[in-house]
């Protein structure tokens, strides 16, 4: 075997920790990226927010707040936006509430975690150890006010009007306190208050409650308990809302009918219908098999409609109201509005970026210059790297804020006509076209656009809203997914209530406005929309 030394030249792409800083920033929501910046902000003592009115840097969010040269053209000036558009979204909390008598409190979370893409450049942290203030170095964003949590001070906070209602378990301690119980008896009523789920269900029997505490080997303590709980559960299920406590949906179905006043006869016999169909299998309820019903309950077809219209107007989850108190306000990152009209009577609209969601981020001047004055003692290569972990942190954040403004200029370029007539008028557009016009990768605009919202004249809606698939039309061109399913939802609200349309009928009537759209298509569509299937819908 002949040995030999040979050269190969290869390139490869490095996950520097500037790049993997970069593609994180820039998949990262508001909440999230508010997050981050609080992180950022304790561990490094060379970055702080500026709260004084100061001038916007010499490049960057200045000139991409520029109009592109097709608004240019069409005289779209760019303008300052307003924070009112917000749109609630709810929320759910995991957690488990602390029970009485020496039962410890136990709460659970989640966490979430991020990977880091490929796309981006950046350089290495290491810099060349300069304190010279340049542009990167001072306030950027310097329309953006500083933000303290809330909007404004005129803005009534949302979140802390729904914690006014409390909780679920907050809301039935209060009632459990007009109770007179006995110390062991409001016990029990504690712990199963603090067992129901986030709908106010009791989702474990009584007997494994019990055994959760006494075990199973004293049986005589186990059923002691066990009766506690049961007298409890009567209890807990007389409070409000009508319905908690419940095992299953019948049971709370059940409760809430019992609950009801009949003020005349046909009242009370429509309700013990209702009652009557509730201890039947609930899947003829869910089908609304009206004959099957009627021969269950051995009364006429008249009453069981009713009956069922009765129970369709009790609530299936007492606990829903309650889960709405934690709500997360959800900010615009972009906002897109109509000013006027062109020479040629076309209206014009503006995209500009939310100020509300720019932070105001700049390097510490004083500890930037003590470094710059000090000398090479031990330390000053790690605060040197600190300094400039600063410096692309901020640059970081403001190619994120570019890169989300020239996707959405580049959106509402191509969706025009949605801006104008609504989702009726949507085109289809898929990531490659807004990858191709940007010059960027279809990853990088996945990440972009995923929680990411445009608030616009018919409302506030993900940036990834915009793309869908395109459906063949008789012209030869293609109708957007999105345009389609507003048509389906068009025709269901407009149908007769008596005799509601198929799949098959919708799939028929697409066809006469061009649109090849197969009965399945229009199935899956329909289920996305939460639209009900056609003996769902049809009027009792």
């Amino acid at each position: 075997m002949k040995q030999g030394l040979s050269l190969r030249v290869s390139q490869h792409l490095a996950l520097t920790p500037q790049l993997q800083q970069s593609i994180r920033l820039l998949q990262l929501s508001t909440l999230e990226l508010n997050q981050e910046i609080e992180q950022m902000l304790d561990d490094n003592p060379f970055l702080e927010k500026d709260t004084e009115t100061a001038d916007r840097e010499a490049f960057g969010l200045d000139q991409a707040d520029a109009p592109t040269q097709e608004s240019m053209e069409q005289g779209e000036p760019m303008t300052s936006l307003s924070s009112d558009d917000v749109t609630e979204l709810p929320v759910t909390d995991n957690s488990m509430s602390s029970l009485s008598d020496g039962l410890s409190e136990v709460a659970v979370g989640t966490t979430s975690e991020v990977e880091p893409g490929l796309d981006g450049v950046a350089e290495g942290w290491e810099g060349d150890g300069s304190v010279e203030f340049s542009v990167e170095d001072t306030e950027w964003g310097g329309d953006a006010p500083p933000r303290n949590g809330a909007l404004d001070e005129d803005t009534a906070d949302a979140t802390e009007l729904a914690r006014s209602l409390g909780s679920l378990t907050d809301f039935l301690h209060q009632q459990a306190l007009s109770l007179r119980l006995g110390e062991t008896d409001r016990a029990a009523l504690r712990f199963l208050i603090e067992s129901l789920n986030d709908d106010g269900y009791l989702e474990d029997s009584l007997r494994s409650l019990a055994e959760g505490l006494a075990g199973t080997e004293d049986l005589e303590q186990l059923e002691e308990l066990e009766h506690r709980f049961e007298v409890a559960l009567r209890l807990l299920q007389t409070l409000e809302p009508t319905g908690v406590g419940a095992r299953d949906l019948a049971e709370c179905l059940t409760l809430q009918l019992k609950a009801l006043d009949t003020p005349n006869e046909e009242a009370q016999a429509v309700r013990d219908v209702a009652l009557a169909i509730c201890r039947q299998p609930l899947e003829l309820l869910a089908k609304r098999d009206i004959k099957r019903l009627v021969v269950a309950v051995s009364d006429s077809d008249l009453r069981v409609k009713l009956a069922i219209a009765l129970i369709g107007r009790l609530e299936p989850k007492p606990g829903r109201r309650f889960v709405d108190v934690e709500r997360q306000l959800i900010v615009p990152d972009v906002i897109v509005t109509r000013q006027g009209a062109d020479r040629q009577g076309q209206p014009v609209f503006r995209v500009q970026l939310n100020s509300d969601v720019m932070p105001r981020l700049r390097v510490h001047d004083i500890y930037a210059s003590a470094l710059k004055g000090a000398g090479k003692g031990e330390g000053h290569q790690g605060l040197q790297q600190r300094l400039q972990e600063a410096r692309w942190f901020i640059k970081n954040i403001q190619q994120r804020f570019e890169t989300i403004l020239r996707v959405s200029n580049a959106i509402a370029q191509r969706q025009r006509n949605f801006f104008i007539h609504g989702e009726l008028a949507m085109r289809p557009m898929v990531l490659r076209e807004i990858a191709d016009e940007l010059g960027l990768h279809e990853s990088t605009i996945s990440r972009v656009t995923t929680a990411k919202y445009m608030a616009t004249p018919f409302g506030t809606f993900e940036l990834k809203y915009f793309f869908g698939s395109g459906l063949g039309t008789d012209s030869g061109n293609n109708a957007s997914s999105t345009a389609v399913r507003a048509l389906i939802k068009q025709f269901v609200a407009s149908e007769n209530p008596k005799k509601p349309l198929s799949d098959n009928q919708i799939s028929e009537m697409l066809k006469e406005q061009g649109i090849d759209c197969a009965r399945r298509t229009v199935a899956k569509y329909r289920e996305a929309l939460r639209i009900a299937p056609t003996h769902l819908r049809k009027a009792l």
